[in-house]
């Protein structure tokens, strides 16, 4: 009996981290895989067979030296014969961490638009209908062979994909997440945050830590909670656009039932912006201090030097009443495709060290009404807007966060007056912030002290 015959699967080589890299330079998009060469072959009559009259391309190759790279072009493949002029065109490459872009060099011609095998300029992929890749020192695209591709010519895979660009209004056929818009669901929330209990009956308001880069919305987002149970918009904390942080100090701040009204059962702890050079912005090692409750409110950051604790008051533990129970990041959604790859170091930094101590994270995707022009005429439709959503699902690939705790949300910044589903978005943020807190008391270390049955 002849053997079945085994069937290759056409699945993308491309990692998640990958794409959105290369979103950056393209737009946000959606990646269709037309051409494989391990499954359709490395010949140019079935690339052209796949790709021509596709619309803006993706080619992707792969070498045995662990290089993953290629070129986007916005010009479809016609097989025309002619050179094609294309200013969005460019080449890219990945090795371990490191990721370059060359833009085509104005006034050269991007490619050859003909029947032979996929090239940028006179660098030709399949060359010869094999699996390897052949530079003739074009003029085009300005690059280091050894360090664009190792120098290492023969491939592993080749892949070239559509793309084509999501739009920014394009709408969900029904909600992502389902969240009541009414009066009484913003009234509901505002009794069960003002009635919250913590679980440890050792503590009385939990902390809750705020971290994201310069500019992100740390201090606009606890003036935001503060407006909702003042009643009215307030100002408490510095807040506006700056290039470098507003917040130099650690500053803790407790919200009232109303202006003489009782402390809620929660703090909001402020910190200075995240920065991606080194001497600037929050130090990672001043976070640790805050976890630990060893930073009094009001200190000053030195961005040069982190804080120095007194060793004889750090040897004795803190009470878990002074120490962070969650953290919250705040990422604006108009910058995530720029963040640099410094500062997500960074940012996994920290995450590393609050994973290790078992403290739970929040991401707060800020300034959603910005990002998309759906979501700006009326922020019910966050929740339906497809880009927003591409958007929560780029954020937790890049921080390595879930998606469900990746939450939109729109700050209180040129507004006079309340709005109804700007405090149901951010109610909502806060009661997720506030079970987390129980979550980490209900998983905390047996050294703390058993936990009381409520």
């Amino acid at each position: 009996m002849r053997p079945a015959k085994v069937q290759k699967v056409c699945t993308s080589n491309l990692s998640e981290e990958q794409k959105q890299r290369l979103y950056v330079l393209m737009g946000y998009a959606e990646l269709t895989l037309l051409y494989k060469a391990s499954v359709h072959g490395y010949d140019a009559s079935a690339f052209h067979q796949r790709c021509d009259r596709q619309g803006p391309t993706l080619l992707v190759a792969y070498n045995n030296s662990g290089y993953v790279f290629g070129g986007y072009t916005s010009v479809d493949y016609t097989q025309s014969g002619q050179n094609v002029i294309d200013e969005e065109a460019f080449l890219f490459g990945f090795k371990d961490k490191t990721f370059v872009s060359i833009k085509v060099n104005r006034g050269h011609h991007a490619r050859l638009d003909d029947s032979g095998v996929p090239n940028f300029d006179h660098l030709y992929f399949c060359y010869n209908n094999q699996p390897r890749v052949h530079n003739q020192g074009g003029q085009a695209f300005t690059y280091n062979s050894a360090t664009f591709f190792g120098n290492d010519t023969i491939l592993r895979d080749l892949e070239v994909y559509k793309v084509e660009e999501i739009s920014q209004d394009s709408v969900e056929e029904k909600p992502w997440r389902n969240v009541q818009w009414t009066a009484e669901r913003r009234d509901e929330l505002v009794g069960l945050i003002k009635n919250y209990e913590p679980l440890e009956s050792s503590v009385n308001r939990v902390q809750i830590l705020m971290i994201g880069p310069v500019g992100a919305g740390k201090s606009s987002f606890f003036n935001s909670i503060n407006s909702i149970f003042t009643g009215h918009v307030t100002n408490k904390a510095m807040a506006g656009s700056s290039g470098t942080s507003l917040t130099t100090q650690f500053r803790t701040y407790p919200v009232k039932d109303g202006r003489q009204g009782k402390p809620l059962p929660f703090v909001l702890c402020d910190t200075m912006g995240l920065e991606e050079q080194s001497g600037a912005g929050l130090d990672i090692e001043d976070i640790n201090c805050i976890l630990q409750g060893l930073i009094p409110d009001r200190y000053k950051f030195n961005p040069v030097a982190p804080f120095e604790h007194d060793e004889q008051k750090a040897s004795r533990s803190t009470s878990l009443e002074q120490k962070i129970h969650c953290v919250v990041y705040l990422i604006d959604a108009t910058k995530i495709s720029l963040m640099s790859v410094k500062l997500e170091e960074k940012l996994a930094a920290i995450r590393k060290k609050l994973n290790s101590l078992g403290v739970p994270q929040i991401v707060l995707m800020t300034k959603v009404d910005e990002a998309c022009p759906l979501v700006e005429e009326d922020l019910q439709k966050v929740y339906v807007s497809s880009y927003i959503k591409t958007k929560v699902q780029e954020v937790s690939s890049r921080l390595g966060v879930p998606v469900s705790c990746v939450l939109p949300v729109k700050n209180y910044s040129q507004e006079l007056e309340l709005d109804l589903s700007c405090d149901v978005l951010l109610l909502t943020a806060l009661q997720q912030m506030l079970r987390f807190a129980d979550d980490y008391f209900d998983d905390i270390s047996p050294v703390e002290g058993p936990l009381p049955h409520k």
